[in-house]
């Protein structure tokens, strides 16, 4: 005859915790999928022509899991755009670290790296660039911290050790590469990655301008 084990407290609360955790690990393998089906369906269809539902049938979850972890649709697009934008800014930051100490030299292999990932990645380059804008006040937060975030990986990269920059002149510039890269996607993705990084490092070297 097999002898079932007694459950001590100690392990009633391990199994718990065990349980606990796989059901928290459950909840984020969701979240990260209902991501990563915004960015496909709000890259195809944008943002204001999206619904849940659509969402949901992409990520292959019922509506229910939607709001397990979001709001609404503004909470998800927010958390797209950071997934996103994570994603870009480790990459260029990796493309500098990669380039060598000219300084100049780092900020075109940066700017190449944003533009390649751009043209690699269109859906996302759509909510990055476009859906993102006008949504509401906190979203358009959301972008304004990651224009930052650019422009001060820019001026670490063209500025000399110790020198900081004007943060609107950081903002300014951010902005325009932005714009820079909205024409081109307009335009078809032409001229080729190079040739754009190095338009738009000419609007980054204005950082190294000393005022008149």
């Amino acid at each position: 005859m097999m002898i079932e084990p007694t459950e001590t407290p100690e392990t009633s609360t391990a199994r718990r915790r065990y349980r606990g955790a796989a059901a928290d690990e459950r909840r984020t393998q969701r979240r990260c999928q209902l991501i990563a089906a915004a960015i496909q369906v709000y890259g195809e269809r944008g943002y204001q022509n999206s619904t849940v539902k659509a969402v949901c049938e992409a990520a292959g979850l019922t509506e229910r899991y939607f709001y397990e972890s979001f709001a609404n649709s503004e909470a998800l697009l927010e958390a797209s755009f950071h997934a996103v934008t994570d994603l870009l800014l480790q990459s260029i930051g990796h493309a500098a670290h990669e380039a060598g100490r000219g300084r100049q030299q780092r900020a075109l292999a940066m700017l190449r790296a944003y533009f390649g990932a751009l043209q690699r990645e269109p859906r996302s380059a759509r909510v990055f660039l476009v859906e993102i804008r006008g949504v509401s006040k906190r979203v358009d937060e959301a972008l304004d911290a990651s224009l930052r975030a650019f422009g001060g990986l820019l001026a670490q990269a063209l500025l000399p050790p110790g020198q900081s920059a004007d943060p609107l002149l950081l903002s300014g510039i951010a902005g325009g590469v932005v714009h820079i890269a909205l024409r081109w996607i307009r335009d078809g993705y032409a001229p080729d990655v190079d040739t754009v990084a190095a338009t738009a490092l000419q609007l980054a070297m204005v950082l190294t301008r000393k005022p008149a």
